[in-house]
């Protein structure tokens, strides 16, 4: 029996740490924030020149991503800033609830039950790669494995016994797969054209000052709502309630302006790319090759099930790959605007996902019999 290889600790403290509040981890100073932004725009930039699909949230990713690996800065993002323009994407999903949609909700159950059988499914196949695959303990490939929670699943799985560097990079290269196929495959196989910004939002310099202040207010009352609720991504969670709120009982019809909506694309773009600072593909070549396995399988997974339950959910396939494919929340939320496939009940599913995959995910481990076996490994 032999330990699966794992990469120096401290060349993934950084990728813990952007889903994380890790012990001893620091806020970046400002001028590496400002240069990590700076990089960002100039990738967002490049790919909305060349026409790529949601080009500035792509372009921020890949280029952050390439430029961490290869070690040439550092690079960094305040937590608070993510998390602001995280509560505008919120406000912007908000926007999107209407009287309409609410009498719809009741007719979801059948999409929800399929929701579940899909975490179900990825989650028993993920941990097969993890555990027989690259020969993680079965605490360090079952919370690696579960589609959704980055930060919730590494913490449950580092309080039993598992490494949570492992299951934040696996989580992080999972992110990073489905935000990069998703965009393409709905361009190359849907034959879709996705804009680098939504195309029902308007300017900063035409938001009237009421508006401002009532989309303003959604943000800034809800993220304190939301933390406190202990929801999942309270962050995006509470400004979406919020918004949703205002936006029925009419008191705004407005909607974050496309400067805002560009800004947060490149923001949450460049956060994934700074999840892999500090750490080279010689250090974690393993992890990164599974995590991009069961990535593309997620995707797969979710692109056959689309296909296979249209016709008997009676939605069309681009909506259920959406919904189904287990891209972080926010990420998936910002291809949905930026594409306006059905935005809230696409919100809604993520949602839905990652509530059952934090809830649920203790609760079957227990199930399981399974214990913290850390030393447990696998023959390669």
């Amino acid at each position: 029996m032999t330990s699966a290889p794992q990469p120096p600790k401290d060349s993934l403290s950084a990728v813990a740490a952007g889903g994380l509040a890790l012990p001893g981890s620091t806020p970046p100073d400002f001028r590496t924030v400002a240069t990590t932004l700076l990089i960002a725009s100039v990738g967002g930039g490049l790919f909305a020149i060349a026409g790529a699909p949601l080009a500035w949230m792509l372009g921020a990713m890949f280029i952050t991503t390439g430029v961490a690996m290869a070690g040439l800065t550092k690079l960094g993002i305040y937590a608070w800033l993510r998390t602001t323009m995280i509560a505008v994407l919120g406000v912007m999903l908000g926007s999107a609830f209407t009287p309409e949609l609410l009498s719809q909700m009741l007719g979801w159950w059948p999409d929800i039950l399929v929701l579940a059988v899909f975490i179900a499914f990825v989650t028993a196949t993920g941990f097969i790669v993890f555990r027989f695959g690259a020969g993680y303990d079965t605490t360090t490939a079952y919370f690696s494995a579960t589609p959704g929670g980055l930060s919730e699943m590494a913490i449950m799985g580092h309080e039993l016994g598992a490494d949570i560097r492992t299951i934040s990079l696996i989580h992080a290269t999972r992110i990073l797969v489905v935000v990069a196929t998703i965009p393409v495959y709905f361009r190359v196989v849907e034959g879709l054209e996705i804009p680098a910004l939504p195309r029902d939002v308007g300017s900063l310099i035409d938001l009237a000052l009421y508006e401002a202040v009532m989309l303003s207010g959604c943000a800034v009352l809800g993220v304190p709502l939301g933390r406190l609720s202990r929801v999942p991504a309270g962050s995006l969670i509470g400004p979406m309630v919020l918004s949703a709120a205002v936006h029925l009982a009419g008191l705004s019809s407005g909607k974050p302006p496309v400067e805002i909506v560009a800004a947060a694309q490149v923001v949450v773009g460049a956060s994934i790319g700074c999840r892999f600072a500090g750490l080279t593909l010689a250090d974690a070549r393993k992890i990164i090759s599974a995590g991009m396995i069961s990535g593309i399988l997620m995707v797969i997974a979710a692109a056959l099930a689309a296909y296979s339950l249209s016709g008997f959910l009676d939605r069309p396939v681009e909506v259920l790959v959406l919904s189904f494919a287990p891209g972080g929340l926010a990420e998936m939320a910002l291809i949905a605007l930026i594409l306006g496939i059905d935005t809230a009940f696409v919100s809604a599913m993520h949602v839905l996902r990652i509530a059952m995959v934090v809830i649920g995910a203790p609760v079957v481990f227990k199930l399981m019999g399974a214990k913290s076996t850390k030393s447990e490994t696998i023959e390669d």
